[in-house]
């Protein structure tokens, strides 16, 4: 794995910070930001250094109240293939009818890309800050995860897949009771250029009062 940029260093608490920061580049990385299938990613990917600086990027979107409602999982070298195995244990398990070579998919799953960023929510429903608010942060953590790696020149797809939402998975990933899974980010570098996707048209989503 190669690092691209070095991390960039946090201000001290309770620093005066910009309150914008004009840049063309970023304007071009949001127009035109576009997920890489996982399936067409490979390495390098990024090294320990940029992963902890991506990651610590992510945790930097809105949160109220500052309750830092997730948690990262970092799924690297031969952590793909143990967990490929849960994931062929549990598939088998559950689709009892499914094809060797389908079972062998599943067993594969984490390793299309060196590099797989598990976005975990540990949402606390007696805080006073909203669940849905809460789940919005997940949202912005998983998004912000995409920026970083686009911004440190890798490709990234965000998933969830079946296996997101297994119990027998989460319990192999160490969630706790009441946590769950936003995502997994795959991370890496593209095969191939990903083709635009379809735009939404602005004026059936935008209302101006």
């Amino acid at each position: 794995m190669t690092s691209t940029h070095s991390r960039i260093a946090p201000p001290e608490f309770g620093a005066l910070m910009s309150p914008a920061h004009p840049s063309e580049e970023a304007r071009r990385l949001l127009a035109l930001r576009r997920s890489t299938s996982a399936d067409l990613l490979t390495g390098p990917g990024p090294d320990d250094q940029t992963i902890d600086a991506i990651v610590e990027m992510a945790a930097r979107v809105p949160d109220h109240r500052k309750i830092f409602p997730f948690r990262f999982i970092v799924l690297q070298g031969s952590a793909r293939a143990r967990m490929g195995e849960v994931l062929a244990e549990r598939f088998a398990a559950t689709s009892m009818d499914a094809p060797p070579e389908r079972v062998e998919t599943e067993r594969r799953r984490f390793l299309r890309a060196p590099v797989v960023i598990v976005v975990v929510a540990r949402i606390d429903p007696a805080h006073k800050t909203p669940e849905w608010e809460q789940a919005l942060t997940n949202g912005a953590v998983c998004q912000t995860v995409l920026l970083a790696a686009s911004a440190y020149g890798f490709a990234a797809n965000w998933l969830t897949e079946w296996y997101g939402y297994d119990d027998g998975v989460m319990k192999a990933l160490g969630l706790k009771a009441g946590e769950r899974i936003s995502g997994f980010v795959y991370v890496g570098t593209a095969k191939e250029a990903p083709r635009e996707r379809q735009r939404p048209i602005m004026r059936e989503i935008v209302t101006r009062m």
